[in-house]
């Protein structure tokens, strides 16, 4: 593997782990959930809902932002928080790569054991 290819695996690496951390947070995963329908949602109706304060669902989203799972966009005197369906879909494929790879192993320990 070349030194550009190293690099770019581990940025790689590096944004998946800052994705998973991103969503590693209740708050976070219920503004996830908040916006899985395809809806722009204002700080105001994200935090209706929510148990913590406004300061803290802003907080939240900046992480979300800084992941790239939630973009933001001005309307007006508001600031409007929408999904990102592709970081969404990166997770999946770095969780699909892990179990094709745990799959490989017990199927490599299972031959193993067999013989």
């Amino acid at each position: 593997m070349s030194k550009s290819s190293r690099q770019a695996a581990t940025v790689r690496l590096l944004k998946t782990a800052a994705l998973f951390a991103a969503l590693g947070d209740g708050t976070r995963l219920e503004i996830v959930a908040r916006l899985a329908d395809g809806s722009q949602q204002s700080i105001t109706q994200l935090t209706e809902a929510a148990t913590v304060t406004r300061q803290a669902i802003t907080k939240h989203l900046k992480v979300l932002e800084g992941a790239g799972i939630v973009r933001s966009e001005r309307s007006g005197r508001e600031t409007l928080f929408a999904l990102q369906p592709r970081s969404l879909e990166e997770a999946q494929r770095a969780l699909a790569a892990v179990s094709e790879q745990w799959d490989a192993a017990l199927a490599r320990l299972k031959d193993f054991v067999e013989k």
